[in-house]
């Protein structure tokens, strides 16, 4: 049996994203006074009872807006609607029922679905506010007091939510799955990769910069494996950025870097490749995840026999701090090299949680300084007494040596070459600790 959808819908500003921020127990939505933060679904999870339940936050509802991202978001919550178990229509008791709340209400009741009616920002302990009467005139049962921002109330709507739900026949629902960031500047397809992958509208997708806000969780599971795929934010140049929940969007987008397994950072073929493309893919290196560069829109670009040669080698220059990284032309709208995509991310993954026994790096070790005598200075030359692999993700190697200051940059590369060479370490940053002999402070 699969985890119960509970899906949070209602117009714009009722405190949607904050009720599901508390329900989930992480702030994983954008929260902001700014009607319309949210636009695409977000998904989480939380415990109630001993049950696992899947919660879905949606952007606002505005049953007859012309505006075409409104249309859209309406269009994400019809879908959230569609998949849920139970359906929590969200309302605001300082404003009491609106015209919205009816119409919202209406569309909810035609659904069919299991409806739990939540009466939010009801902050104050005892009588209740003289509106929340009002609420029983939406004939959806009856209301439930909470206040989002202080968690009082949660337990009860939960508790009116567990009435709606199948049985558990508790099976285990969890499965190990790949977490892939797809990051890159704004308007590089990151959406439309997501979607051409789930094969439905997961993400909102326009030309307008900015329209995905939230990182967006979809999981996903093929011939491949299973992944959950995080649909980030455009991240600009902070002089580009004015807009306060922008800012919120992209520390959303770093926190998906953060908490990922491979980041498939996207490049716009059309456009060419940018300082800030550099900058962005400096951020999943500098956070020592596996790295895949996919060059998007490749069927957009007007090609001869030399094109994908010159465009790898326009990379290769570039992106010269992260060589580890394979390159990828794909097209997100056609679909294009997606199941090579699939493929690299299981070969970096696997890259990046490698071990290597301390008797196999010793052996590289030995013969790497046979073939390449360590430096010298002055008359004192490096000597390497032995090296183990302390971590993964990014695989982390530590050197015990006589002198720190004699292993210089460039017999690190040759070292770094050398195991990559010898353990196919493709798609990984690789990381060394350096340690004099007697001195575990360096």
């Amino acid at each position: 049996m699969a985890i119960p959808v509970i899906a949070i819908v209602g117009r714009p500003n009722v405190g949607k994203s904050t009720l599901f921020n508390k329900l989930v127990g992480e702030r994983i939505a954008i929260v902001n006074d700014t009607p319309g933060v949210t636009r695409d679904r977000i998904f989480g999870q939380c415990e109630w009872r001993g049950r696992k339940l899947t919660v879905i936050d949606t952007g606002g509802i505005e049953p007859y807006s012309d505006d075409i991202i409104l249309k859209q978001m309406r269009r994400q919550a019809e879908l959230a609607i569609d998949a849920a178990d139970v359906i929590v229509l969200v309302t605001d008791v300082r404003s009491g029922v609106v015209a919205t709340d009816e119409e919202v209400a209406a569309m909810l009741r035609k659904s069919g679905r299991n409806v739990v009616l939540c009466v939010n920002k009801c902050d104050t302990v005892g009588e209740p506010d003289p509106n929340f009467y009002e609420f029983y005139n939406l004939g959806l049962g009856e209301p439930i007091q909470v206040s989002s921002v202080h968690g009082h109330g949660t337990g009860d709507l939960l508790d009116a939510v567990f009435e709606y739900l199948p049985e558990s026949d508790e099976e285990n629902e969890e499965e190990d799955s790949i977490r892939v960031a797809v990051i890159g500047r704004p308007n590089a397809g990151k959406s439309s990769l997501v979607n051409k992958i789930t094969g439905e509208n997961r993400c909102i997708v326009s030309d307008i910069s900015g329209t995905t806000r939230d990182s967006i969780d979809t999981v996903i599971e093929n011939k491949y494996g299973r992944f959950c795929l995080t649909d980030t934010a455009g991240i600009r140049r902070k002089s580009k950025i004015d807009d306060a929940v922008e800012k919120y969007s992209i520390i959303r987008a770093r926190m998906a870097i953060e908490r990922s397994d491979v980041c498939v950072i996207m490049i716009d073929a059309t456009a060419g490749i940018t300082e800030q493309d550099t900058k962005v893919a400096g951020l999943a290196h500098e956070s020592g995840k596996a790295c895949i560069i996919a060059v998007n829109k490749w069927d957009a670009v007007e090609k001869d026999g030399k094109t994908m040669d010159e465009y790898r080698k326009k990379l290769e220059t570039e992106f010269s701090y992260m060589s580890y990284a394979p390159f990828i032309f794909i097209s997100a709208k056609t679909g294009q090299r997606l199941d090579r995509l699939f493929d690299l991310i299981v070969t970096v993954v696997n890259s990046a949680a490698m071990r290597i026994t301390t008797g196999m790096l010793n052996d590289l070790l030995a013969d790497a300084t046979v073939r390449v005598q360590p430096p010298t200075d002055r008359g004192r030359r490096l000597k390497i007494m032995y090296v183990t692999q302390a971590s993964v993700k990014p695989p982390t190697f530590v050197f015990f040596v006589n002198n720190a200051e004699l292993f210089h940059f460039s017999y690190q590369r040759y070292l770094e070459n050398r195991i990559r060479e010898t353990f196919g370490m493709q798609g990984t940053p690789i990381r060394f600790i350096i340690r004099e002999r007697n001195d575990d402070k360096k």
